[in-house]
């Protein structure tokens, strides 16, 4: 198959959404099918990638909120370019503008969303959550859905990498909703890169000793990841025993994270590890990941901890509790310090060596990037099969 994603929000220093797209390409070009990325820059240029794997970049303007990524804004220099290129499948990753053009384009292709996105966990749920009931929150933004409910006509298939957002969805109306959790990395991660001397180090980064409790965050800094929250909880914990925290990331939110830590030594804002062994043999050597976002439509480093068998204490919303296994970590009410407080202390005084087995447990069972690219690809093969045999 020769598959395009019509990809919005990509660029070569982004986050997330790049490392899938990078992944994406390598499992398309191992399963023999053609993948392009066509993806919005400053001018047009071709970037290949593999043998049968390319990045496609046509002019766009610059998004104002990031300088880093471009936006689509010639609709018909979109649709041209996939007229050029001649798909079999194509996809889309942004539920915004950008889609509303991929779906006005007059072409007998199977369309299908992968949402990278969940716009109202991550804007209106937050800001609006304190005062009014989700219910009132969706009435006010019903717009949005009549907006997906329009997209969900012009496309085969609406995936989604979590349950709760794809239960939100179908209560919303739309028909063409797919769960397809994605997965973590084969062969990176593993509970038996835990190293004691390792720990030993990150403590001291915490001006603490080995009796102290580890907690690890990753990700990027954003509001969305309620980091002040997590920090603050974190120190009040630390009153009453040894606690220390590493936070691993960079992002527009680092002032007012930097101000949350204020001057506690025990807690550490550090830039992300790129090397991936290093990140996963931090992550094995922690003693629980500690995670505030609710927005994340999969949670990536959610299930980079679990594969490292490492306990987790999550939000109950979004992508991260997926992960969590009975007895593995604890979840807390999103958004609810006074629950984020509370799943600290049952972690700190639970028994510890019984939640570190049934998180390790856990461990064995996680599911691999390629099972998700396995699951996506045979359903694109399904739905040109499907198309060509109406055509």
């Amino acid at each position: 198959m020769r598959i395009v994603d019509v990809c919005a929000f990509y660029s070569p220093s982004g986050g997330g959404v790049k490392t899938y797209v990078d992944r994406k390409l390598r499992a398309a070009e191992a399963a023999g099918h053609e993948m392009i990325i066509l993806a919005p820059a400053g001018e047009e240029r071709i970037e290949r990638v593999g043998e049968r794997a390319r990045i496609h970049y046509v002019p766009g303007r610059r998004f104002p909120l990031d300088p880093r990524y471009h936006m689509f804004t010639d609709e018909d220099g979109m649709h041209c370019a996939l007229d050029r290129i001649r798909p079999d499948i194509v996809e889309m990753s942004s539920p915004w503008q950008s889609a509303s053009m991929l779906a006005r384009w007059r072409a007998s292709v199977p369309r299908v969303m992968v949402m990278h996105a969940d716009p109202l966990s991550a804007y209106a749920y937050r800001w609006f959550g304190p005062i009014a009931p989700r219910e009132v929150i969706d009435a006010g933004f019903g717009w949005y859905w009549r907006h997906l409910r329009r997209l969900d006509n012009h496309y085969e298939q609406i995936v989604v990498a979590n349950r709760g957002l794809a239960e939100r969805l179908r209560a919303g109306g739309l028909r063409h909703v797919v769960l397809n959790p994605m997965g973590v990395a084969s062969g990176v991660f593993s509970p038996d890169l835990r190293s004691d001397e390792l720990r030993a180090q990150m403590l001291r980064l915490c001006n603490l000793g080995e009796e102290a409790t580890l907690f690890v965050a990753a990700g990027r800094l954003a509001p969305e990841k309620r980091l002040p929250m997590l920090i603050e909880a974190v120190t009040r914990a630390g009153y009453r025993r040894p606690v220390g925290l590493l936070l691993l990331g960079e992002g527009r939110a680092q002032a007012e994270v930097e101000r949350a830590i204020g001057g506690n030594p025990h807690i550490r804002l550090l830039p992300p590890i790129r090397d991936r062994a290093l990140f996963a043999r931090w992550l094995a050597s922690a003693d629980a990941l500690l995670h505030g976002c609710e927005a994340e439509t999969f949670g990536m480093v959610a299930v980079e901890a679990r594969a490292s068998g490492l306990p987790l204490i999550v939000p109950d919303s979004g992508g991260a509790p997926d992960q969590l296994l009975p007895g593995a970590g604890h979840a807390w009410r999103a958004a609810d310090r006074a629950s984020l407080h509370r799943a600290i202390a049952r972690f700190l005084t639970g028994d510890r060596i019984a939640q570190r087995t049934a998180a390790r447990a856990a461990a064995a069972t996680v599911r691999h990037m390629e099972d998700h690219f396995d699951t996506l690809f045979g359903d694109y093969a399904r739905l040109l099969g499907e198309a060509r045999n109406a055509a």
